[in-house]
């Protein structure tokens, strides 16, 4: 953690206020003068001993000689100079094969991919209305907009993930749920004098702090873009998730979209 001002700090002052520097001198060497080795054999307790080759405080021929004399003991030496298992590059390592010491089996993977539905809108014509309005007018516009997708997906519980400008991408955990509110976020903007387009695709999608991306969130952009004015298009994977909703989609054929390799069938959404 040398580089980490904010842990050295916190660090230090667990330091200061555990013991005087005298006391923790004194503490040191009685520590040092301890021996447990001729009672280590009679341990029968499954023991894990981890130690880093490098270590700064405890050298790592210490844990080896309690592996060995632990019966049975297991000994995991990882690289690196930290001390205590909660610093250092393989902290996760380290929880994990605890892990799977204590249960027997391996942890999970942290997944990072999980499978939604991604929702681009746009609003149409946006720079002609800008230079038409003027830019506080326009602000104040985008501002309404804005205040409506907020009360549109909390509606159908979707999730904003950001604002494109003059537009958003939000995520949500059914397609119909999705359509529903591009649908309903297109009329809710009418009153601004404004429409939308709309591009739909539910696929697996990469989470990271709060964004998404990958190529199923990529295709529902690209669909926003084959999308007229206050037109909701959807992929195909869309429209056959959303069989037995109270929803009609009509075919619009094949597309082929930049960056998609092959030509994608869309549909555009409607309600019944």
């Amino acid at each position: 953690m040398a580089g980490d001002a904010d842990y050295q700090a916190w660090w230090a002052r667990r330091e200061r206020q555990g013991a005087s520097p005298s006391a923790v001198f004194d503490l040191m060497s009685l520590n040092r003068q301890i021996n447990v080795a001729d009672i280590l054999p009679v341990v029968q307790c499954p023991t894990l001993v981890v130690h880093r080759r490098n270590d700064l405080i405890v050298d790592v021929e210490g844990g080896r000689e309690l592996a060995r004399l632990i019966s049975n003991a297991e000994m995991l030496e990882l690289p690196g100079d930290d001390h205590v298992p909660w610093t250092g590059d393989n902290i996760d390592m380290i929880a994990n094969r605890i892990e799977e010491f204590l249960t027997g089996t391996k942890p999970s993977p942290v997944m990072d991919r999980v499978l939604a539905t991604a929702l681009f809108t746009d609003i149409v014509d946006s720079t002609r209305h800008a230079a038409a309005l003027g830019d506080e007018a326009w602000n104040r516009l985008l501002h309404r907009h804005d205040t409506l997708v907020e009360t549109v997906l909390e509606r159908f519980r979707g999730t904003k993930i950001k604002s494109t400008g003059d537009g958003c991408l939000a995520t949500f955990d059914g397609p119909a749920r999705a359509v529903y509110a591009a649908m309903a976020l297109g009329e809710a903007v009418t009153e601004l004098g404004i429409e939308i387009r709309a591009g739909i695709n539910t696929g697996e999608i990469h989470t990271n702090d709060g964004d998404v991306s990958g190529l199923a969130v990529h295709l529902a952009a690209r669909v926003m873009d084959e999308a007229e004015p206050g037109e909701c298009l959807v992929s195909r994977t869309v429209r056959d998730l959303a069989a037995g909703s109270e929803l009609s989609f009509e075919d619009r054929g094949l597309r082929s979209l930049k960056g998609i390799p092959e030509a994608v069938r869309l549909f555009r959404a409607s309600g019944k």
